[in-house]
């Protein structure tokens, strides 16, 4: 299954995504995570409300995929987070506080907890009840 299944039930979505982003987390509930960091690798797809036509051909009419990236990153770094479930709500909820943002998906991998698999973590989805469409 693709990170990125269709919206098309939706309205018209731009898509903005950052895709395999790998960071030092500290993360875990067991004394030997809580030791050291460990890599996490981040994937975030967010759904932002198209505008009819072409728009201008200014940043400031998106969401910018930089500052998102760095809002996690400061996230990550500020803070120890047992589960990857509560570090994925929380970076689910910052980006939905631009109200231009319809949906954000939020996929977090612990890459070197289980030596068969390649990965293990958690996806989630969040709506923007907020936003206008």
């Amino acid at each position: 299954m693709s990170f990125f299944p269709s919206w098309s039930n939706r309205p018209a979505l731009r898509r903005i995504f950052i895709k395999d982003l790998v960071l030092q987390a500290r993360i875990g509930v067991y004394p030997f995570e809580q030791e050291t960091t460990q890599r996490l690798q981040v994937n975030i797809s967010i759904g932002v409300i198209e505008e009819k036509g072409v728009g201008i051909d200014d940043i400031a009419r998106t969401v910018s995929y930089e500052d998102i990236t760095n809002q996690v990153k400061t996230i990550i770094r500020n803070t120890h987070f047992h589960l990857v479930e509560t570090l994925a709500e929380t970076i689910v909820e910052t980006i939905l506080e631009d109200k231009r943002v319809y949906v954000a998906r939020v996929m977090l991998e612990k890459l070197d907890i289980i030596s068969e698999a390649q990965a293990v973590g958690v996806e989630i989805e969040r709506w923007n009840e907020d936003t206008q469409i």
